[in-house]
């Protein structure tokens, strides 16, 4: 399975090499770095990253802000590095909005594992956005479908029971959605609604 990108946020050379690293090692080739909260927002916009790592502190800022960014404006698994003593205290914040908090130091098998389980929270997010997406436009169709029917029966008489079944009929018979049917119904009426006047 192809993994999405990666932002990384991080001011230190010595750590961007230590973070690209590791996270090469778990499919992330060509993480984007960048050594500024701004940048990195910047960044956000332009990008569907699947994993932002922020190395607090930022030149620009602390970091928090940014991670609490990444979680609203993105679909990001977010993690953040801060110095164990700060993690404690500002952890339990940020874990409460969904951003993963690891104490620094750490070791590589720890941070490993808190960029997979970023990457986890992204596509299981991402699970949920389809299935979300499919259920939205089921909703819209049943409302078109329901407009139609209410065509049918206010204008060209038709029982709703008719109705339904007319719809059905002309979607089994033109192996169309039930949608299309009704899409087509009310671009007819439509149609007859200009002609008229």
């Amino acid at each position: 399975m192809a993994l999405g990108l990666a932002l990384i946020a991080s001011a230190g050379n010595n750590a961007n090499e230590y973070l690209a690293r590791h996270a090469a090692e778990l499919g992330y080739t060509r993480p984007v770095i960048v050594a500024s909260g701004g940048e990195a927002r910047r960044r956000l916009g332009d990008k569907d990253f699947e994993v932002v790592i922020i190395n607090a502190p930022l030149p620009d800022e602390f970091g928090h802000e940014l991670a609490l960014h990444a979680v609203e404006k993105s679909h990001a698994g977010v993690l953040f590095l801060v110095k164990s003593g700060n993690a404690e205290q500002i952890g339990a914040k940020l874990q409460e909005r969904g951003v993963l908090v690891l104490g620094k130091p750490f070791s590589a098998p720890q941070f490993r594992q808190a960029v997979q389980m970023a990457a986890s929270c992204y596509r299981r997010l991402d699970i949920l956005r389809a299935e979300n997406a499919r259920l939205t436009e089921k909703i819209a169709q049943l409302r078109l479908v329901d407009r139609a029917k209410c065509y049918l029966i206010e204008h060209k008489g038709l029982t709703e029971a008719d109705a339904h079944r007319l719809i059905e009929k002309q979607a089994m018979d033109t192996r169309r959605s039930r949608g299309e049917v009704a899409r087509e119904i009310l671009e007819g009426a439509e149609e007859e609604t200009d002609s008229d006047s």
